[in-house]
């Protein structure tokens, strides 16, 4: 092909682009910005373009370091309850009150969109997190915080084949709101008989144990 045709072609994908991007735009104007709709064929191909290219093909190569054992994926259940649950749901499927209206939605990782990924994709999504979205980069360059999120990683992989047990293990462990203490409490006095007058006037929910895992 001589130079004269190629800059041509170029040209001519070049408009297009530009044509297919503002079209997109009129219409994103006009149905505005609402983090209720659903993305766009096109927004989601960009978007998972985008997101392959944002992590180094080293980093994509990279393998799992870490022994997949029962330990650690009790481990890794608990920081994920702790941690990751309120926008993913214990199951991974992302089926939460934030993860649903989240915009783009939190993806359901048992499916093929994540567990296709490479382990170092997923590493490097947790690590780094991704830019306008909802997922924060979690941990620092540290190696205990690595650690962890490979950890993470055989979780995700384990996802698809989660059992009951393990969904009532990590329940117990997700955090708990002060209005959800609040009504516990409330609970508690009026099954055990307790009018509210301990002491305290009955207004403070008894004290719980934090979950923390450092990441």
């Amino acid at each position: 092909m001589s130079r004269g045709r190629r800059n041509v072609l170029i040209l001519v994908l070049v408009l297009g682009a530009l044509l297919l991007a503002s079209v997109y735009a009129v219409l994103v104007l006009r149905k505005g910005f609402s983090a209720r709709d659903e993305p766009s064929g096109i927004e989601t191909m960009i978007a998972r373009q985008a997101r392959h290219l944002a992590v180094p093909r080293a980093a994509r190569e990279m393998k799992n370091p870490l022994p997949l054992t029962p330990e650690l994926l009790t481990e890794a259940r608990a920081h994920f309850a702790d941690h990751c649950a309120l926008c993913h749901g214990n199951d991974g499927r992302g089926q939460t009150e934030i993860g649903r209206n989240l915009y783009p939605k939190s993806p359901d990782m048992t499916r093929a969109g994540t567990q296709s990924l490479s382990d170092g994709e997923l590493f490097s999504i947790i690590k780094n997190g991704i830019r306008l979205t909802g997922m924060p980069a979690w941990g620092a360059n540290a190696p205990q915080d690595d650690h962890a999120s490979w950890e993470l990683v055989h979780l995700i992989r384990h996802f698809p084949r989660m059992t009951e047990e393990e969904m009532q293990e990590m329940q117990a462990l997700n955090p708990v709101s002060p209005g959800e203490l609040k009504e516990q409490a409330d609970e508690d006095q009026f099954l055990n008989g307790n009018d509210g007058n301990d002491g305290n006037g009955g207004d403070e929910p008894p004290a719980t144990p934090s979950h923390e895992h450092k990441h």
